[in-house]
């Protein structure tokens, strides 16, 4: 937001000879004429800015692919530099007029739930190419799936209860947070490190970052809330200047504030060198600050510090080409470009034959270096990689590897939930514990005003972790506290009047107030931790405690349950 106000936008990228679009455009050509000449298309294509620097080689990869196709869409004398029309034109004129947009054309595929003949979610056309097999498992809608048989555009389906193995389905893609960003975020980590260290407390910070971004104090608090909790414990804290890495059950947890593509790159690229050294398949996830990565054989945090540290000396580009040829993004990519170039069939059914096969055909070709070239360009940020290997290497940028523990640190903990979303990276039983952990630790370093309905003397704004157990008045010693999310000065203004002569918005906060303190008298510190769920209404908190009135593992889900419930109710 605040890059947006001062007009600091992201540079418009515009892609370099992109081949499909020319193999287009020299169709368009023989529409109008037989017969033309290199110099002829080079002197017209390079006053177009994309094609500015476009070569005879270029041409030469293009109608290559043109000639060898069948049935050709041009004949092609590559030693005079000359190309004509086919002589079967129907196919040219088929070719040109049914690509005129350069927009991906995509099928779907619907999938349905065979016990109950309901339409459970999409896929894309790439995934079910390269998984769309009976037998094989699949995440759609935050749930497993088991592929049961395929019938034309049709994918039937059923519940698994165990999501090992399943592959994460997608569809569309998420729009990327760009480097700056990520270091900025990173940078506002430092400050907050930094205002910790010099002993500043939480308001100030939050005044200070609230005065330089355009957010209110509470959502500034509730943004460097893990921050301040990791702060506070003594752990590293990931920034623009530091990348963490964290040893946690079979994963490694690689922090790094570099934003999507490069993350993506850095991943695909640690991923490719992990497997050549260990002879088998490591998997990787990755999001804008952090790379999720499945440990193989003796891979520890030492061991990942010693390879990031090594990394600019090697052939970063090379490394990350052929990772990503592998990838099913890649193949996504490759389906796009062949249906441009009339290569695939504005109807195939990818159910018919392997999309594997179909890579492996088009390796060599015109149709596989622009698939290359659109992953470089729009999935990858290899300029950005290397720049930051670049400040690795200077030192700019550090290294620190966090000792194995049981529990992951806060901010790892945000990047691990996220990711396990996507995918099974985590079997259920331990994601559950991490999801109560982290729910507990959220919930604990919530913030209520307190106040005393029977003496109104009483009104304070505190941290659920630093709460007594019974909750009591300092003044009166009463155990009739409310507890209410709302600013400290409203809260105020309703005590000093006693809770008589309210209008509006005040009555409301003394409604909420009297209902909350006979949780407070009833249940003592649980009350206060369930009523700083989000969006957790004082009935919604009553019918926790009700179930279980202490703290424990239990009442955490059950909390965990609730906020799921008042997520639903906002969007009904």
């Amino acid at each position: 937001a605040r890059r947006a106000l001062v007009e600091e936008l992201e540079p418009v990228q515009i892609p370099n000879k992109p081949y499909d679009a020319l193999c287009h455009q020299l169709a368009g050509l023989l529409t109008e004429r037989n017969r033309w000449r290199y110099v002829e298309v080079l002197e017209t294509f390079c006053k177009a800015y994309p094609y500015r620097d476009v070569a005879s080689t270029d041409l030469d990869k293009v109608l290559s692919y043109m000639h060898d196709r069948y049935p050709r869409l041009a004949w092609v004398a590559f030693e005079d530099k000359v190309f004509l029309r086919p002589q079967r034109l129907k196919s040219l004129y088929e070719y040109y007029f049914e690509n005129l947009s350069m927009i991906p054309d995509e099928k779907q595929y619907l999938v349905v739930d065979q016990t109950t003949d309901t339409p459970v979610g999409i896929l894309d056309e790439a995934f079910v190419a390269e998984y769309g097999e009976p037998g094989i498992k699949f995440i759609v809608r935050g749930s497993p799936w088991k592929i049961t048989a395929i019938y034309g555009d049709r994918i039937y389906v059923k519940p698994v209860n165990d999501p090992t193995g399943a592959i994460p389905s997608w569809v569309g893609e998420e729009i990327p947070v760009p480097l700056e960003i990520a270091l900025e975020v990173g940078a506002i980590r430092r400050f907050v490190e930094e205002q910790i260290k010099a002993r500043k407390g939480e308001k100030e910070i939050v005044e200070a970052l609230s005065d330089r971004y355009p957010a209110s104090p509470s959502t500034v608090t509730e943004a460097i809330r893990e921050t301040i909790e990791q702060a506070e414990k003594g752990f590293p804290i990931p920034t623009d200047k530091l990348i963490t890495i964290e040893e946690w059950k079979n994963y490694l947890i690689v922090q790094c504030c570099f934003g999507t593509l490069v993350n993506r790159t850095l991943a695909r690229v640690l991923g490719q060198i992990l497997a050549e050294e260990y002879g088998e398949d490591v998997r990787v996830q990755e999001d804008p600050y952090r790379i999720v990565v499945e440990k193989a054989g003796g891979l520890t945090g030492e061991a990942m510090k010693r390879l990031l540290l090594e990394l600019p000396n090697k052939d970063v580009r090379a490394i990350a080409l052929e990772a990503v040829s592998k990838t099913g993004l890649f193949k996504h990519r490759l389906i796009h470009v062949a249906r441009k170039f009339g290569a695939i069939a504005r109807g195939a059914d990818f159910t018919d034959f392997s999309l594997r096969q179909l890579v492996r055909s088009f390796e060599g070709t015109a149709i596989f270096e622009e698939a290359l070239k659109d992953m470089e360009a729009n999935d990858m940020d290899l300029p950005g990689l290397l720049q930051v290997l670049e400040l690795v290497r200077r030192g700019e940028i550090k290294i620190a590897a966090i000792r194995r523990r049981r529990i992951p640190t806060p901010i790892a903990r945000i990047g691990i939930q996220r990711i396990s979303r996507k995918t099974d990276i985590i079997p259920s039983e331990k994601l559950k514990g991490i999801l109560v952990e982290s729910a507990r630790a959220r919930l604990l370093n919530e913030a209520l005003v307190l106040i005393c309905v029977n003496c109104w003397e009483y009104v304070e704004n505190v941290r659920v972790k630093n709460l007594p157990d019974p909750i009591q008045c300092p003044y009166c010693h009463s155990t009739r506290i409310g507890m209410v999310k709302e600013a400290l000065e409203d809260v105020r203004r309703v005590a000093e009047k006693r809770g008589r002569s309210l209008k509006g918005r005040e009555q409301r906060i003394l409604e909420v107030a009297l209902e909350t303190a006979e949780l407070a008298d009833r249940y003592g510190l649980p009350s206060a931790v369930a009523l700083a769920g989000h969006r957790l209404k004082p009935r919604d908190a009553e019918s926790i405690l009700e179930r279980e009135p202490q703290l424990g593992e239990r009442f955490y889900e059950l909390v965990i349950e609730a906020e799921r419930n008042a997520l639903k109710r906002r969007f009904w």
